[in-house]
């Protein structure tokens, strides 16, 4: 993994990918909003042996802005071996239940904007013919709940159209990697109790990066949910709606 690029380079799993790439030598472009938090992840990440970190500015509200931002990765880098999509939000269900405007922000930042993005992505990397896109779904879009639809209906749109890319892009020597964490730690859900099914950042990373090289479609994270959501997902309906988590 020569050259990547990482959008939304300041979230918590996005910075565990970023470390361990360093190690590795890796070129690094970092785009995210919080320009002190990359300035501070830039240092560390030369510290830690990057072969060279750039960094820029990205507002996933901006969606016109993406085209421009993503040309600039290719000017930065020439080369992308892989690109991580890694922003998002943890939608509030009882505000979006109530605030059309809030519904629209959430499913705008977690669905159309990380679609657009990939779209333009995948245009790059299908004309070079060869790299990796990696983008960061959730087990909360293989089927909607009562405490996070908002956030699941975002989330089983980015896994739908990453799905239709990946065949799309098979033959040319481009791999789409869908990722699906459960329950990781992070400052996002910092208000939330922890308990066995949780998982840090390092480790949701590291099972990415894994997958990368591997070549992998499709990866649930820790692997232990992979069995968990076969079953959430073949629930008849009706019995989801009475007994199923909410």
């Amino acid at each position: 993994m020569t050259n990547v690029v990482i959008f939304g380079a300041t979230s918590a799993i996005a910075e565990s990918c970023a470390r361990e790439l360093a190690t590795e030598g890796a070129g690094i472009f970092l785009l995210a909003r919080s320009l002190p938090r990359m300035e501070t992840l830039r240092e560390d990440l030369a510290v830690r042996g990057a072969k060279s970190v750039s960094s820029a500015e990205f507002d996933a509200a901006k969606i016109d802005a993406i085209p421009a931002l993503v040309d600039a990765c290719w000017r930065q880098l020439g080369t992308v071996d892989v690109a991580i999509i890694a922003f998002g939000t943890l939608s509030n269900q009882e505000l979006c239940s109530r605030d059309a405007g809030e519904l629209v922000r959430e499913f705008s930042t977690n669905a159309l904007a990380t679609i657009v993005l990939a779209e333009a992505l995948a245009g790059r990397l299908e004309a070079q013919r060869s790299g990796a896109l990696v983008v960061i779904s959730s087990v909360a879009g293989d089927r909607g709940r009562a405490s996070n639809y908002a956030y699941g209906a975002a989330k089983a749109a980015v896994t739908a159209f990453t799905s239709g890319l990946r065949q799309r892009l098979r033959s040319s020597g481009v791999n789409v990697l869908t990722v699906k964490p459960g329950f990781v730690d992070t400052p996002m859900t910092a208000q939330f109790p922890k308990g066995a099914l949780w998982a840090t950042p390092s480790k949701v990373a590291s099972d990415i990066l894994h997958a990368v090289r591997r070549g992998r479609g499709v990866l649930y994270t820790p692997w232990f949910w992979r069995p968990i959501m076969f079953v959430i997902k073949n629930l008849p309906e009706t019995l989801f709606v009475r007994f199923g988590p909410r």
